[in-house]
């Protein structure tokens, strides 16, 4: 128990304000510790049965919070359901922090139950991993690894770490009211050195956390107006995952159009272009005005259309990298790396006259084009489907409106589809009201409820999920919220097209129209199903909203968050999605 105290202690010293738990023995003394430290009002803790859903939720805590947060389990495999999360928090820059039990010293290689090597079983994709001994005083380990989860050692981006906790019987506290006996020596843990001390914040602590003010005052205090370049480009600003507002004030300072992903947190303002990937090829080598150069701004993945950009030899191309990240490794990219502002502001040049303007005047054609084929025009009351219900771009166009809407709110956007529908389909705003969150890190559908129940509990702000069926079926023990943990502002829209549409879009979709390969691609690609989700969502006592029109869940959505619910949207089958996006194209294009 004194053990488990430090930890605390450390804990809270390094300013850990969320601590999510999983049940267990080994893990006990931990427990008990966070419960005086809940009780006397020191830090929060949840509750959750399954461990993978245990190590989201303290990554959308994280990412809620910009802070780290810590993820408790028991030994044994348990700590293995935690290498999703670990993952992901590692290839995004997440301060996850693994607080793993485990069996003290004389008890390893012995056989005991539960008891398997723990150390180091993360691998790479920790910052720092140490066992601490049973009977000795763990506050140095707890102080060092968030240090390093923090982003605060030079060099090293922020991201997951683990501190491997041995404990001794008894791991209970007295039961007979006595003061406990100190067994451990009290020892002056070395504090977390604040951010200012030792480089730049974290991608989390600088980047997503703040991006629904849309404040780009830091960078405007980084930019006079005498480094303006006197050269100009016909330049486009990328913004991939995680850029934030700077993005978006770093293209209209210069005049530039603005690509930005829907996760980018720099989808807003004049500059943004909303189905920008649909139109490059208006902007190619053989064009009036081909682009000559691009910056890029966060971690572009989500279209082939921008990584064939990023990768064309013949333009000059940038990445602007001004503090380490994990996500890629030293001379694996064909950009120029660029850390400083001057540096960036000079490459990009400023755009010529009439570049901005013609990149605004044909994504106002293509935004037309596109409430017309997808039913979202607020003139029209017709479906997008008429034979099949609402589609996945139609669904993510009002879902943005709708989160827009609602200052202040949060957006998770799910892997596969729906990312990119919002990626095509999400029409930029003037201002940004709304944080936009994804776990791009490694882009797995896997954990997404219980993401976004993290991002929701840490922000205390209203919340809305848009994924898949598959997604929301590979999560849905994340929907087991026990009666005595805090109920999240959070709405589930799901598409449900009854199995994986994303291999529709890809080359498996053309094979699927051969006889040959049908039944194979639906079966294993496809992966059909017959879930209720209806169903589910009264097992786990979750209110739950059917709709199979764009009209009837514009209603749902404009009504407000008021707790957990799920929003099921029956949509249109996934044999018409190919046909759905050579429409668009074709339209967009004409």
């Amino acid at each position: 128990m004194d053990a488990a105290r430090y930890v605390v202690d450390a804990l809270e010293r390094a300013g850990v304000r969320h601590v999510v738990v999983a049940p267990g023995s080994r893990s006990a003394p931990m427990v008990y510790a966070l419960a005086e430290a809940e009780a006397d009002g020191r830090l929060a803790s949840y509750v959750r049965i399954d461990e993978r859903v245990a190590g989201f939720t303290a990554l959308g805590l994280a990412l809620g919070t910009g802070e780290a947060a810590a993820v408790v389990t028991t030994s044994g495999t348990a700590v293995g359901n935690l290498l999703p999360a670990v993952m992901e928090a590692n290839h995004a820059a997440v301060p996850l922090v693994v607080l793993s039990a485990d069996r003290p010293e004389e008890l390893r290689g012995t056989g005991a139950n539960q008891t398997t090597v723990q150390l180091d079983i993360f691998g790479e994709h920790v910052r720092f991993a140490t066992d601490v001994p049973a009977g000795t005083d763990p506050s140095s380990a707890v102080a060092t690894a968030l240090t390093a989860a923090l982003g605060r050692l030079p060099g090293i981006p922020a991201g997951p770490v683990q501190v491997n906790l041995a404990f001794r019987d008894p791991l209970t506290p007295a039961l007979d009211g006595s003061e406990w006996e100190r067994l451990l020596p009290v020892v002056d843990a070395p504090a977390v050195p604040e951010a200012d001390d030792a480089g730049p914040p974290s991608a989390v602590t600088g980047g997503v956390a703040g991006a629904a003010d849309g404040d780009a005052g830091a960078v405007a205090g980084a930019i006079p107006a005498a480094a303006l370049p006197g050269t100009s480009h016909r330049t486009v600003v990328v913004a991939g995952h995680g850029a934030g507002p700077e993005a978006e004030f770093f293209a209209r300072l210069l005049g530039l159009p603005l690509l930005a992903e829907a996760s980018s947190n720099a989808r807003f303002g004049p500059n943004a272009i909303g189905p920008y990937r649909l139109l490059l090829d208006r902007f190619g080598p053989d064009s009036e005005q081909p682009i000559e150069r691009v910056v890029a701004f966060g971690r572009p993945t989500l279209s082939r259309q921008i990584s064939t950009l990023l990768a064309r030899t013949d333009l000059e191309r940038a990445l602007f990298v001004p503090e380490p990240v994990p996500w890629f490794e030293a001379g694996r990219r064909t950009e120029l790396i660029l850390t400083q502002w001057g540096q960036l502001l000079g490459f990009a040049g400023r755009g010529p006259k009439g570049w901005l303007e013609a990149w605004q005047g044909a994504a106002a054609q293509a935004e037309h084009a596109l409430d017309g084929i997808l039913g979202t025009d607020p003139e029209s009351s017709r479906a997008a489907y008429p034979d099949g219900g609402p589609t996945g771009p139609a669904t993510a166009r009002q879902l943005w409106q709708a989160a827009q809407r609602d200052h202040g709110s949060n957006l998770v956007l799910g892997s596969s589809n729906p990312v990119r529908d919002a990626d095509l389909a999400a029409r930029p705003t003037p201002e940004n009201h709304i944080t936009v969150h994804a776990n791009r890190g490694l882009a797995g559908i896997d954990g997404t409820i219980a993401t976004a129940t993290g991002i929701a509990l840490a922000t205390d702000r209203p919340t809305r999920v848009l994924l898949g069926d598959v997604t929301f079926l590979h999560d849905t023990g994340a929907l087991n919220l026990g009666p005595t943990e805090a109920r999240p502002a959070l709405q589930i829209v799901v598409l449900n097209d009854g199995g994986g549409g994303i291999f529709t879009l890809l080359e498996h979709g053309q094979l699927a129209e051969a006889p040959g390969y049908a039944a194979a691609v639906e079966r294993f690609f496809g992966t059909p199903h017959t879930a209720s989700i209806g169903t589910l969502a009264a097992a786990f006592g979750w209110g739950h909203t059917l709709v199979r029109t764009t009209a009837e869940l514009a209603g749902v959505l404009a009504a407000p968050i008021a707790g957990p619910a799920i929003v099921e949207v029956a949509a249109a089958g996934r044999d018409g999605l190919r046909e759905l996006h050579a429409r668009i194209a074709a339209a967009l294009n004409s």
